[in-house]
């Protein structure tokens, strides 16, 4: 099924037939000791810029057994998740280096109680990274519990630099992101094609005026909120002959004598998030989940989006780690046909950066 449950600082929902059935369609709320055998928590977080421990995200219960959950960062660098049922405690630690620190980081624990494997992940969105642990055999979740997680602010614990917490059914995939939304239309030696109507095989054009297959194509749908939360770019900005939607992260290859002069290089890769000021990027109306899609090309080529330059799926040397192509929206792929691409030869923006190249480009 996928995504049930979003909730942020005000509260949310947990919809058991899924988030993108009409609210009108209920569904019999869970018995207290239903439980979920199998499923994903993701968390987005900001640090505490105070350098204080962050309870993220806590909640106990003592009916019908006694039991609770927590997830903590540590000043120091670490995250702590402790989870107990009926006396019975599972804890696990994941070391991070605190001057790794970005803006952002997505916490995920996926738990699979039947095949008693469990893994907790840290992701920052910003800098391509994986940090991921295997943990002690997890307990099933009461939905009880994630219910009142979700939906009622007074029971629980989350710390205010929480920016939203989802679940799903699935274990879902950590790495590497697809960034383009299905409609994006991308440029082919037969015209212009939705993102999502692209399969393996097909040929696209690149930004060097090469045609290249497509290896394989990517989807996943996500919570449209905080580093999943789409960008709408509109055209004419950034050559763009239409608006098009893609994710935060989606990086545009940016060129031209502001590049030139400002960062001494040809190009540069500016994330979607970095150019939204209200009128030539927005954030983008949406519903509670979005479909994303990408392109994974054999050198990591640009590709043409709706006119403008945009990067293809990077993998980086994904096929040499087993363990996180396993976890990846790539698990299901030949690991010996995946490409291995180099670094991206063009620097990506930081924000600062990002807001200095438009403040020349419309002086």
């Amino acid at each position: 099924m996928g995504w049930i449950g979003l909730s942020d600082q005000s509260g949310g929902r947990l919809a058991l037939s899924g988030l993108d059935v009409p609210q009108s369609k209920t569904v019999t709320p869970p018995h207290d000791c239903a439980l979920m055998a199998r499923g994903t928590l993701m968390i987005e977080t900001r640090l505490s810029s105070e350098g204080r421990p962050q309870t993220l995200l806590a909640f106990s219960r003592s009916h019908p057994w006694s039991g609770g959950f927590s997830l903590q960062a540590l000043p120091g660098g670490g995250i702590v998740l402790i989870e107990t049922q009926a006396g019975d405690v599972r804890h696990a630690t994941l070391p991070y280096r605190a001057d790794d620190r970005t803006d952002t980081l997505r916490l995920t624990y996926a738990w699979d109680a039947p095949a008693r494997w469990g893994r907790l992940s840290l992701e920052r969105p910003e800098m391509d990274r994986v940090h991921s642990i295997l943990l002690p055999p997890p307990h099933p979740m009461p939905l009880a519990d994630l219910r009142t997680v979700l939906t009622d602010p007074r029971q629980r614990q989350m710390d205010p630099d929480v920016i939203f917490v989802a679940l799903s059914t699935q274990i879902e995939p950590i790495g590497p992101m697809p960034g383009l939304s299905a409609s994006v239309p991308v440029c082919t030696p037969r015209g212009y094609v939705p993102a999502g109507h692209l399969k393996r095989g097909d040929l696209v054009d690149t930004d060097e005026g090469q045609i290249v297959p497509v290896l394989q194509t990517v989807a996943r749908r996500v919570p449209a909120m905080g580093s999943f939360r789409p960008v709408r770019l509109r055209a004419p900005y950034f050559g763009l002959r239409h608006d098009i939607v893609v994710s935060p992260q989606q990086r545009l290859v940016i060129r031209g004598s502001e590049v030139e002069y400002l960062f001494g290089c040809e190009a540069v890769l500016v994330p979607a998030r970095h150019l939204v000021n209200g009128f030539s990027a927005l954030f983008a109306e949406t519903s509670d989940i979005v479909s994303y899609h990408h392109l994974l090309l054999p050198g990591h080529e640009e590709i043409i989006a709706a006119g403008t330059r945009t990067e293809s799926l990077y993998i980086g040397r994904l096929r040499r780690n087993p363990d996180l192509l396993r976890a990846s929206v790539l698990a299901e792929f030949d690991r010996a046909r995946l490409p291995e691409h180099p670094r991206p030869i063009w620097p990506v923006l930081k924000p600062y950066e990002a807001i200095t190249l438009a403040m020349n480009r419309a002086a």
